[in-house]
């Protein structure tokens, strides 16, 4: 008789015990498979931290972009962060309604509205900066710069 295939010695072996680490090996050949796992690590301590100033991530994301691109519009945000405008417009009447944006008049589209920050959503934004960069410096310290800024290009290669 044949020996059996390791893929039916892997499934007639006994389960493993809650304290035995499971195979992950084949995962682990995955993009998607770490790149969840790195987002996983990295989201939890975010959250966190941007909790501290009332922010979600998408709030974050959104105070960020009008805060280096003031005047930007709706459009813009929606088209540079993948979100529906439905989904844009709950974010932007609360910040609105916290006082960290303005909407004004777009200079040169009449229909839209220009989105800026507002001298409190500035100093929040710049003190969730600072804890942003402060995150991650602490999610990649086992990363030396060049290994950072390799990391950050090849992620970019598969969105972009």
């Amino acid at each position: 008789m044949a020996a059996p295939t390791s893929a039916s010695s892997a499934a007639s072996a006994a389960p493993p015990s809650a304290a035995q680490e499971l195979d992950t090996s084949y995962l682990e050949t995955l993009v998607g498979y770490n790149t969840r796992r790195a987002t996983l690590a990295i989201v939890e301590v975010f959250m966190d931290r941007m909790a501290a100033y009332g922010l979600s991530i998408v709030d974050f994301s959104v105070l960020s972009l009008v805060g280096h691109n003031p005047g930007a519009t709706s459009r813009q945000l929606c088209a540079t962060l993948g979100i529906l405008p439905p989904n844009l417009v709950g974010i932007i009447a609360s910040l609105d309604k916290r006082g960290l944006i303005d909407r004004r008049p777009h200079p040169t589209d009449g229909r839209a509205l220009g989105l800026h920050l507002t001298d409190g959503g500035l100093a929040l934004l710049r003190q969730a900066e600072a804890t942003a960069a402060s995150l991650e410096d602490d999610a990649t310290r086992n990363l030396g710069p060049a290994e950072r800024a390799t990391l950050i290009r090849l992620l970019q290669k598969i969105y972009r």
